[in-house]
């Protein structure tokens, strides 16, 4: 079986490079990355800042185009086949991206209007999935109103109501409280099986992709996959969070010992790194 064999692939990344140009040359953000991911599966990508990962997040979603490489996404190109994904693909950001001037439900419904849903069910479907999220009663609330957890639910019953295949997650609960963000975790990891979502969770938090992820992809810079972490359900979590930290620092001394062997200023190292995050 290929990475490409889409009866069982729901996203496959195969040789996939992306370069941004900058004043001073061309910085990396992936290089010859390739990965899968089954339909059905939550899988984390997991990695320090600079290593890629809103990078993968976003040719995912066909926000960007690799520069080498190919990628598909239920069997489509996302950049070149977006039409194809239209209602698909779900994203949930570190910020709500709620419009103010919209009620809760108002923007929940966004994305069913977009998609041109009957009139009749938006407001039906938009509030199932508010209930679905705790939200009960706050339908007619506008995001100045609400904490910023009940925003960043606002935000998931968004992604969900069109009721994707596929949602991606980039830091969706970095920016919130312990408390509020574990809260958001287990409901919305509930949610995505009971719905058989196919879920893409960037994280750069060990502890959150441990307790979320069926597999975690361990990333290091730039945009190289370090390890594969399987069938991570039931394993003790401290073997587990020793083996990533293992890799993840074994690449920050690779990357201090290669940036100490080239000139600054001027050299590689001296580069912004800010595009490959």
């Amino acid at each position: 079986m290929t990475l490409l064999d889409q009866d069982s692939n729901s996203i496959a990344f195969v040789d996939v490079s992306k370069t941004f140009p900058t004043a001073r040359g061309a910085v990396t953000a992936l290089e010859r990355l390739s990965f899968s991911i089954r339909r059905g599966e939550y899988a984390c990508i997991l990695g320090q800042s600079g290593c890629g990962k809103s990078t993968t997040a976003n040719l995912i979603l066909g926000l960007e185009r690799p520069t080498s490489g190919f990628i598909t996404v239920a069997g489509a190109d996302p950049a070149r086949e977006f039409a194809r994904l239209r209602g698909r693909l779900g994203s949930v950001f570190q910020s709500d991206r709620l419009l103010p001037w919209r009620t809760a439900i108002a923007n929940v419904r966004l994305p069913l209007e977009i998609l041109k849903i009957p009139e009749s069910s938006l407001t039906r479907r938009a509030a199932q999935w508010l209930k679905r999220l705790g939200l009960e009663g706050f339908e007619d609330s506008y995001p100045q109103q609400l904490s910023g957890g009940m925003r960043q639910r606002v935000a998931l019953a968004r992604a969900l109501v069109p009721e994707p295949e596929i949602l991606v997650l980039d830091e969706a609960f970095a920016h919130l409280d312990e408390v509020t963000s574990e809260r958001l975790r287990i409901d919305f990891h509930r949610l995505s099986k009971e719905t058989g979502k196919t879920v893409v969770h960037i994280t750069h938090s060990i502890e959150e992709a441990l307790m979320l992820g069926d597999r975690i992809f361990v990333l290091g810079k730039p945009g190289k996959l370090l390890a594969v972490i399987d069938d991570v359900v039931g394993k003790d979590r401290a073997e587990l969070r020793s083996d990533i930290l293992s890799h993840l620092q074994g690449a920050a001394r690779h990357a201090r010992k290669e940036r100490s062997s080239i000139d600054r200023p001027g050299g590689r190292a001296a580069i912004g790194e800010e595009w490959a995050t």
